[in-house]
């Protein structure tokens, strides 16, 4: 439970049935390690949260403190790719840490709650559901939720089978509309709570290049023009600008926007914001073991892929390729950067995910 609406609302949805429950927080972040003090935490306040819905609901609640296992296996992971110019997305890492394959929530939570709980499960208030097959009846598939708008299945695509076959989401057929009524009419104090947004450990009002500074060596380096090749200003680190986004450059007559990082010279371009082709040298499917029929063919299948939550999912051909995956959209897509998470689907059925390695 986070003390926001959604999983508030979960828990209540579990409490009208012969569910035996309790409301886990989970603590991911400690701000002793930027401050030397909790005081003023955000933390608190959601923690508070829960706590007054467990007691409303009638059942026992209980905060873990995930921090150690968050530091180590979510935000130095991150660290590293933004150091390198890429773009991480550290909400899915949260789900499973795709680099060191030890998953926080779905893993590290699930872990833990079963020394003392074996037959434990995870019911989450994320937007998503869960469906099998007639050809797999024992196989949970991951699948877009009712309210397509709060899909969250791209941040879940890198949770194992094991995990996903222990996990509810009695969101599955809820919009939010209805969520919120639900909250009014049972006398939750959350019910108007607004949705988070931005990454959990910076938060919502803290600059995000001014919390990367407090982790990260400047490295200044060149911010060129693609077009002439002359270098137009400098900049103090490759994580302080995003592909595809306007890179503010004082003194320019007109909107300039970040195409290329290169790591080699510790330089910026900008210009040819589209790529065509999509290479992700690991590709982590749910199904490890299943892939989909075909993909080992010379043409590839064809499948959706989305590079960013924000982003809708697009038709496209995959093939393998050195070990990986070959995505090719079939229309040029925007903005796409090593470090973000490339998912696939096959129609609702979330596949998987990848971290991009190289986009052309």
């Amino acid at each position: 439970m986070s003390g926001g609406v959604d999983s508030s609302v979960t828990a209540l949805l579990l409490a009208r049935k012969e569910y035996d429950l309790s409301g886990v927080f989970m603590r991911n972040w400690d701000t002793r390690d930027e401050s030397g003090s909790d005081k003023g935490c955000e933390w608190e306040k959601d923690w508070e949260d829960v706590q007054r819905v467990c007691k409303h609901i009638g059942m026992p609640c209980e905060m873990i403190d995930l921090s150690r296992e968050y530091w180590t296996n979510v935000f130095e992971p991150a660290l590293h790719i933004w150091e390198g110019g890429g773009s991480p997305n550290p909400d899915v890492f949260c789900n499973r840490c795709l680099k060191f394959c030890r998953e926080i929530k779905f893993g590290a939570l699930l872990n833990r709650l079963s020394k003392h709980h074996p037959d434990s499960w995870i019911a989450t208030g994320h937007y998503a559901r869960k469906g099998y097959i007639t050809q797999h009846p024992t196989r949970p598939q991951l699948l877009r939720p009712a309210d397509t708008h709060k899909d969250q299945t791209y941040y879940l695509s890198s949770v194992p089978e094991t995990s996903l076959a222990r996990t509810l989401f009695p969101l599955s057929e809820l919009i939010k509309p209805e969520i919120r009524n639900l909250a009014r009419e049972h006398g939750l104090h959350n019910a108007e709570r607004r949705d988070s947004v931005g990454i959990c450990f910076v938060g919502e009002k803290r600059n995000f290049r001014g919390f990367l500074s407090n982790y990260l060596t400047p490295t200044p380096g060149p911010i060129y023009d693609v077009v002439s090749g002359k270098i137009i200003a400098q900049h103090q680190g490759l994580w302080n600008f995003t592909i595809g986004e306007n890179a503010r450059l004082p003194g320019l007559p007109e909107k300039v926007f970040v195409a290329r990082k290169n790591l080699e010279d510790n330089s910026i371009h900008h210009e040819m914001l589209y790529m065509t082709t999509v290479y992700v040298p690991t590709f982590n499917w749910i199904w490890q073991d299943s892939p989909p029929v075909g993909l080992d063919s010379p043409e590839g299948i064809r499948l959706k892929a989305m590079h960013n939550y924000r982003t809708k999912a697009v038709d496209c051909t995959v093939t393998r390729s050195d070990g990986g995956l070959l995505i090719i959209p079939d229309e040029p897509q925007r903005a796409v950067t090593p470090g973000q998470v490339a998912v696939l689907y096959d129609g609702d059925w979330c596949l998987g995910c990848g971290i991009i390695a190289e986009a052309e």
